[in-house]
């Protein structure tokens, strides 16, 4: 399947509205996670190690990043197939889907950086 799976056209307008007009400001994918709210942060105590999405960030570039991975758990079969190793591997649900949040932030933020690059290399005509 494509990269753009289970990218609906809301989605498609609200996350680089969340990256703003200058989307070089954003150093890293991980900022850009960030921002969206899909980063990780630990959540551990005792002997368990494990981490949560964290609360901050953007709720609306949160839940197109949300509509799209459960998109993506219904279409994709490498999310499926990702999904149920990481259940398999003793991590739970939500755990999982946490992980493919980040990944669809990784993926949108490198469209986001390619098109921007794309447009300011094109010379406005006189």
């Amino acid at each position: 399947m494509r990269m753009e799976t289970a990218i609906g056209l809301n989605s498609a307008a609200q996350l680089p509205l969340t990256a703003g007009d200058n989307p070089d400001r954003l150093r890293s994918e991980a900022s850009f996670a960030a921002l969206c709210g899909v980063s990780p942060v630990p959540a551990s105590s005792g002997k368990t190690v494990r981490h949560r999405l964290s609360r901050g960030g953007d709720r609306a570039a949160n839940s197109a990043i949300h509509i799209i991975a459960i998109g993506r758990l219904r279409l994709d079969p490498r999310s499926q197939d990702y999904v149920a190793r990481r259940i398999a591997a003793g991590h739970s649900k939500l755990e999982a889907i946490r992980c493919v949040k980040r990944d669809i932030a990784r993926e949108v933020f490198g469209i986001i950086i390619r098109r921007h690059r794309q447009i300011n290399q094109c010379q406005i005509a006189a």
